[in-house]
């Protein structure tokens, strides 16, 4: 059965695997259910970053612990004479689906929804807030120093990096909490984190913890 990309991209922004913290049967199941074509990163962010990890482990799929069962949580609940409809049409498995879609993203943003009403009402004045971000690694075996230097490594013009530290989340997984100062006028947190993103090596994703004005 083909795999409902909406609700694995739900899953998937708040986990860095389909079960558990480490690869196994279910992302191998959910993998191979996928086009050989790697999901495209603009609609689906965190299934591109989580196909191309999974596909490191090609060579080890048979020796990967756990059930495949768990993948059949993904699987499309379409009719099997719909499923086949589809097929004839020739349908991008790959396509948006607004609503669903729309509502992730809505989840995403809610932590900074705030922000950006605050920043847009602002009198032109030199204000300032103090944001906490955490930022959380693939696995257990992300090099959590590697990670930290790429995320200093972004310089803005209003940007001051402050202290840090690293969080146990368990199973090992420890996740990086940073303090940032930023000038409202000049930093954009939605950029910021978008340019976090790109560390795709050791980056799975980001969330604003705390931030005072």
């Amino acid at each position: 059965m083909p795999i409902d990309l909406s609700k694995l991209e739900a899953h998937l922004l708040t986990s860095s695997y389909v079960e558990g913290y480490t690869a196994s049967q279910a992302d191998v199941a959910v993998f191979t259910g996928l086009s050989a074509a790697t999901p495209d990163a603009v609609t689906y962010p965190n299934i591109a970053r989580w196909y191309k990890h999974i596909k490191s482990y090609q060579a080890e799929f048979k020796t990967l612990p756990g059930s495949s069962n768990a993948g059949k949580a993904f699987e499309s609940a379409a009719p099997a004479k719909e499923a086949a409809a589809e097929e004839d049409e020739d349908i991008d498995l790959f396509g948006e689906d607004e609503e669903e879609d729309a509502e992730a993203e809505r989840l995403k943003a809610e932590r900074v929804a705030a922000y950006n009403a605050k920043k847009a009402n602002k009198p032109k004045t030199i204000a300032k807030s103090v944001v906490t971000l955490d930022v959380k690694p693939w696995d257990d075996e992300t090099d959590m120093k590697a990670l930290e230097e790429s995320v200093r490594s972004i310089e803005k013009d209003g940007l001051v990096w402050g202290a840090s530290k690293l969080v146990p989340v368990g199973f090992g997984i420890k996740k990086l909490q940073i303090t940032l100062v930023v000038e409202d006028e000049k930093v954009s947190l939605d950029e910021l984190q978008e340019q976090i993103a790109e560390f795709e090596d050791y980056v799975q994703s980001s969330d604003v913890a705390a931030m005072q004005t």
